[in-house]
């Protein structure tokens, strides 16, 4: 469950819907809470004007159409795979909490009994290999590695081979966030998916994208440019702690439609929370 009230997220809006006039001027304030919360502009607008063609007569109607207003649009395409992924190609800028979140993941499968293999594909950070592998020794989670500067898709290939042979669930691949230009980043990307493809075509495969909440619209930009490259299947959002205002979840689901799986709320492995619509909204409001 989500603890919105007390890390403060949304506050605004809560605030409005106690008023007990419904005019022009708790709209306006409802709009600019949305905005401030991150939400957008767009997405903002949208939402406002289909509550108000529903025309509520009490700031309780508002708060619940709003609720099943949001928890619509971020149920889009929900529908998942059966079972499990059993490749997990992890995408998204540096910064953005991605290897971390890789072992977070990691841990979460093995805690149902999956046996993880991790890989560092992200061979042009400096300390990369060395930061997933302090993540693996410390869960107790193999982890593959090369040396900096190396191909990607060559330590792609050994840990789906290395999976193949010794029976592993799944194979977690932490992937660069930075190379010179947005070009090389994105074809260095789809040629580890295609690695992935070849090597291991039978697999159920993930390309999950890890965004900072804390980044705001600039969040969403980054997220159209990956999924219009690679076809993301999934999105995890990081840093969802007293910082961010996550109204840009909403956003970006809005436009991309593109499901968020889970949340990242604090540092502890156990801080990646599989993503609910329902209590997001109900949080919130």
């Amino acid at each position: 469950m989500f603890d919105f009230k007390k890390k403060g997220w949304f506050s605004g809006i809560a605030q409005v819907l106690k008023k007990p006039a419904i005019d022009e001027s708790m709209w306006e304030e409802l709009l600019d809470c949305l905005i401030l919360a991150d939400v957008g502009l767009s997405t903002s607008e949208k939402l406002i004007q289909e509550i108000k063609s529903e025309r509520p007569t009490s700031s309780e109607e508002v708060r619940s159409a709003l609720r099943k207003k949001m928890v619509d649009l971020l149920s889009v395409d929900r529908a998942r795979k059966e079972g499990f992924p059993q490749v997990a190609v992890m995408v998204g800028v540096n910064g953005s909490g991605k290897t971390t979140t890789c072992a977070k993941l990691a841990y979460k499968f093995k805690q149902e009994g999956k046996k993880v293999i991790l890989t560092c594909a992200d061979t042009f950070r400096a300390g990369a290999g060395e930061q997933l592998k302090s993540w693996g020794d410390k869960l107790d989670i193999r982890t593959i590695s090369q040396r900096p500067g190396g191909d990607p898709g060559a330590v792609v290939f050994d840990a789906l081979k290395s999976a193949q042979e010794k029976s592993y669930d799944v194979t977690i691949i932490d992937t660069a966030g930075r190379l010179h230009t947005k070009f090389n980043l994105m074809e260095e990307l789809k040629k580890i998916n295609r690695v992935t493809e070849k090597e291991a075509p039978q697999a159920q495969k993930e390309i999950l994208l890890i965004l900072d909440a804390t980044t705001g619209q600039n969040g969403l930009s980054q997220a159209r440019h990956f999924t219009q490259a690679l076809g993301v299947s999934g999105i995890i959002l990081t840093k969802l702690d007293s910082s961010a205002k996550g109204g840009i979840v909403l956003s970006i689901v809005s436009e991309l439609k593109t499901p968020l799986l889970y949340v990242g709320v604090g540092e502890r492995t156990e801080d990646l929370l599989p993503f609910d619509p329902q209590s997001f909204a109900s949080a919130i409001l």
